[in-house]
């Protein structure tokens, strides 16, 4: 047993290292939908690996759904809306680098629309008397927090957000929610840096949480919607400036 334990640690594979850098370029949409790859000869040669690290990678973005392999024809991008499977779900799921592809971006905002207001009227129907304590003391937290740690302002914000979905008394929603921290916190975090935007954002907060603590399903779903239709436009108008 102490002998595996001490067994030297090893860092990821070269095929690892291969399939995230694809599954970035193709989710931010450098690599586009139906492009054909270079050749295994001619990818091992631009990236300085071997030919069965190429093979292997692509091999392994084939059965993510995310290119298809043909005899001599090689590997194509695939519309990950169709070919795609779990496998690419939890890729997206992880992804904090860079940015998304523009109308993948476009769909987890829509998602966040449909999913967090009823969160929200669900959280003033069924929340329980703690819960309805610990929405202050985020807000508290959030308050107090400084306006250069952005990463802790980015941490409380998701955990307010967490809490509204474990407070519906939905078994799903919170797991769901939580499977998508990284890329969440990725994009909420891009627009803290606007001192504004984050006083904008926790008044937003104290108003959800008073129409849950009210038990208000319908104010609380209308709040929590103008809460995301303000981030959006701010993301938005962030991305605008950068292309």
């Amino acid at each position: 047993m102490l002998e595996q334990l001490t067994e030297p640690l090893r860092t990821d594979s070269l095929k690892d290292v291969f399939v995230l850098r694809f599954e970035e370029l193709i989710l931010s949409g450098k690599i586009k939908i139906g492009q054909k790859l270079p050749s295994e000869r001619e990818l091992a040669l631009q990236l300085s690996v071997s030919r069965p690290v190429v093979h292997e990678g692509l091999v392994e973005l084939a059965s993510r759904g995310m290119v298809s392999l043909k005899p001599r024809i090689g590997a194509t991008v695939n519309d990950y809306r169709k070919e795609g499977s779990i496998s690419l779900l939890a890729s997206l799921i992880q992804y904090q680098k860079g940015k998304l592809e523009p109308e993948l971006l476009e769909s987890l905002l829509q998602l966040r629309m449909l999913l967090e207001p009823a969160y929200a009227r669900l959280a003033a129907q069924n929340r329980t008397e703690e819960q309805a304590r610990e929405f202050y003391e985020i807000i508290k937290k959030e308050e107090s927090a400084g306006s250069r740690d952005i990463q802790k302002i980015t941490n409380l914000d998701f955990e307010f957000h967490l809490l509204v979905a474990v407070a519906s008394g939905n078994r799903v929603y919170p797991l769901l929610l939580n499977s998508f921290r990284p890329v969440y916190t990725n994009l909420s975090g891009q627009f803290f840096n606007d001192p504004q935007v984050t006083a904008a954002v926790y008044k937003y907060h104290r108003n959800t949480a008073r129409a849950i603590e009210c038990r208000d399903g319908k104010k609380a779903a209308s709040v929590m919607k103008e809460l995301l239709r303000h981030g959006e436009t701010h993301l938005r108008t962030m991305i605008d400036r950068e292309t």
